[in-house]
């Protein structure tokens, strides 16, 4: 089994700052990927931005250029820094884990607000 511990949520004004972190503990295995989904409501949970266990990244076309994704000393951690966040960017933030292709470990999830 593994369990997802996340962080760093809250309310943020447009255009301001948010780091999230997630940390994995567990059956871990040295290939897999990480990464954030968010899922806004009444919308499905999408993906954010992943990173591999060797450092591939991927983001989603809405996030490019402002969030970036990384992994902590702990390969079992990761972060999310998230800049220049808008209104659009609310959502609840869940980390996944995933050692395998379409095997989803998931996080409580942590809420995001973008407002004024």
């Amino acid at each position: 089994q593994v369990q997802l511990v996340e962080s760093g949520g809250g309310l943020v004004q447009p255009g301001g700052s948010l780091r999230l972190s997630c940390a994995a503990s567990g059956s871990i295995i040295s290939i897999y990927t990480m990464g954030w989904y968010r899922q806004g409501p009444g919308k499905q949970r999408d993906l954010v931005a992943e990173i591999t266990s060797v450092g591939r990244t991927n983001y989603a076309d809405s996030v490019k250029g402002r969030f970036t994704i990384s992994r902590g000393n702990a390969k079992n951690t990761v972060y999310l820094q998230m800049n220049s966040l808008k209104p659009e960017d609310t959502a609840v933030y869940y980390c996944n884990y995933e050692p395998a292709i379409g095997l989803h470990y998931w996080g409580q999830g942590t809420q995001v607000t973008v407002s004024s």
